[in-house]
């Protein structure tokens, strides 16, 4: 009768023991779940944040860009003098920029190649929950045997 007893609650308390794993499972995959959007979001509002200021910048730059573009090709013609217009300075400065463009985008290219938006931090934690569950799940494997 006393084994029948202490099986019934051996039992009972097995399975009181995978409830309360499975309940902390739910918990657990619901945390690092608003882990994730929140490290994501943060993520995301830094990016957009420096991507407005470079955009501002830029425009601020490009226009002084334009200004001096004209100051260079006004004055390769003044050096030139080919003609009374300035088609070739103009095609000349044109041309050594849109060069110097090109080498600026492939840099851009392979700086953002290089980024990495993977929220680390949850994949670490992921990881680590991960081998807790495996632990524990063993070690309820060896207590139901």
């Amino acid at each position: 009768m006393d084994e029948e007893n202490r099986n019934r609650t051996e039992s009972s308390m097995l399975g009181s023991l995978v409830s309360n794993l499975t309940d902390e499972i739910r918990t657990l995959i619901r945390g690092e779940v608003r882990l994730a959007q929140a490290e994501m979001s943060e993520k995301t509002s830094q990016a957009a944040k420096g991507a407005g200021s470079i955009a501002a910048a830029g425009a601020v730059l490009f226009s002084g860009f334009l200004v001096l573009l004209a100051a260079a090709v006004y004055g390769l013609h003044a050096i030139i003098d080919y003609g009374s217009t300035p088609w070739l300075s103009a095609l000349i400065v044109g041309g050594v920029v849109l060069i110097i463009g090109a080498i600026l985008v492939q840099s851009g290219r392979k700086k953002l190649q290089t980024l990495d938006l993977t929220p680390q931090r949850t994949m670490d934690s992921l990881r680590n929950d991960k081998d807790v569950a495996k632990h524990h799940s063993e070690h309820v494997k060896e207590g139901s045997q």
